[in-house]
Order: C-alpha cells, then sequence, then structure tokens
C-alpha cells in the first residue's frame, strides 16, 4: 500500500468564466523508502499538489490517502494531528519565527510535538550536514537566504517525520549544497524509510530521485 496516494485529483479556483483549473486528473503515489521528485515551472501546479497530498489544502474532487486514511473523512483536527504526528513539511515560506534563535525553532518542535523527535546527537550531526552548527544563537533577520532555507530544512526533518513533502528545498541553494541536501534527502529515505515527496524546477536534483515525475499545466506524467 502507498503511503501517499492521489487518484483523480481536480483543483479549481473561482467560478464560471473566472474558473481557474490549477489540477487536471492528477494520479500520483509515494512509497517509504524512495524520494519522488516532481518537476515543473512556476505556475504548473506543483505547490497546489504538494499541498493537496499533505492535507493542507483539499481538492475539488478526488482522494487523498495518507498511511491509508482517507483525508476527507476525517475532521480538522484530525487533519492536524496527522501532519503533526506523520508529515514534516519544508515550504518556500520557511516560516521561522521571527523572535527564536536557531536553536529555539527546534526548542518549539518539542514543545509542540513532545515525542519521537531527534536526539541532541542526531541533531548536532543533521546541523553538521547542512552546515549551519555555528548558526544556532542567530535570529531569522540574521541569516542568508540559503541559510534560512537550511535551517527550515532541519526543523522539519527534526520532527523525525514519516513523510517529508518538500517545496523548492534547494531554490536558494549553490551546487554542493544542492549535493548534500539531495544526498540527505536521498539516505533518510534509504536509512529511515520515510516517504520523500520534493517539488521543484531543480534539474540539478534528479540524479538523487527513485522516481521522476513532470507537472506542466495542471498534468502530471511519470518520467521514463
Amino acid at each position: 500500500m502507498a503511503t501517499i496516494e492521489l487518484s483523480h485529483i481536480n483543483k479549481s479556483f473561482g467560478h464560471g468564466t473566472s474558473q481557474i483549473d490549477v489540477l487536471k486528473d492528477i494520479n500520483f503515489s509515494a512509497q517509504k523508502g524512495e524520494l519522488s521528485l516532481v518537476l515543473g515551472p512556476s505556475g504548473s501546479g506543483k505547490s497546489t499538489f504538494l499541498t493537496i497530498a499533505g492535507g493542507i489544502q483539499s481538492p475539488t474532487s478526488g482522494s487523498v490517502q495518507v498511511e491509508g486514511t482517507e483525508l476527507a473523512t476525517l475532521s480538522a483536527k484530525q487533519r492536524d494531528a496527522l501532519r503533526l504526528d506523520h508529515i514534516g513539511f519544508i515550504l518556500q515560506a520557511y516560516s521561522l519565527i521571527p523572535y527564536l534563535t536557531v536553536a529555539e525553532q527546534f526548542q518549539l518542535v518539542d514543545r509542540i510535538k513532545p515525542a519521537n523527535n531527534m536526539n541532541a546527537t542526531e541533531l548536532d550531526t543533521l546541523l553538521d550536514q547542512l552546515g549551519i552548527s555555528d548558526l544556532v544563537k542567530k535570529y531569522p533577520s540574521e541569516l542568508s537566504g540559503g541559510q534560512t532555507q537550511r535551517v527550515a530544512i532541519a526543523r522539519a526533518l527534526y520532527a523525525n517525520p514519516d513523510i517529508v513533502l518538500a517545496d523548492e528545498p534547494t531554490a536558494a541553494l549553490d551546487s554542493d549544497r544542492v549535493k548534500v541536501v539531495g544526498g540527505l534527502l536521498h539516505d533518510l529515505a534509504k536509512t529511515q524509510n520515510k516517504a520523500i515527496v520534493v517539488v521543484t524546477h531543480d534539474l540539478r536534483l534528479q540524479e538523487f530521485a527513485d522516481h521522476s515525475f513532470e507537472i506542466m499545466d495542471g498534468q502530471m506524467h511519470e518520467d521514463n
């Protein structure tokens, strides 16, 4: 059984002559132990696809199942609990709390989700891998775009989710950092049996993917 499965997903905004069809009959599945890459240009619908896969927004029609559970059958509170316990988001809006230092961002995760997070040694290793160990006392306003992106990646992975959904996680990174992040996500999928889905226009990530899909004008197909 797929960890995430989207069946015949359509998403539209507006009505009548102003209706915009963002996603058109999308079928997609992701398994634990694999990194799936969804490639597409800006405006192709890939961010909408990712937020629907993670239950942040609902499709106009179609089915979304996470860990065998149909999201449409859950209350808003139940969907929130499922995301908290199972899904780590790396979104383009990095959502770091501006008045908390980097170290305090992880302490906040502990308060919201007290169990099953990384231990101190695992966090130290992750920060070192991402090259941000020396930033723990800094505030978000003191970070560059690439540093902020890597802190957001670390915060999402710190909660030790079964599923990682990442939206353009390498957009602000140079090629060396792309290799670090791509390798890290690939290794996490394999060694910790996580389902990782990355939507991006960054072709540099293709070498790390088990499966590559292309989304264009709201339609998706798998690359062979």
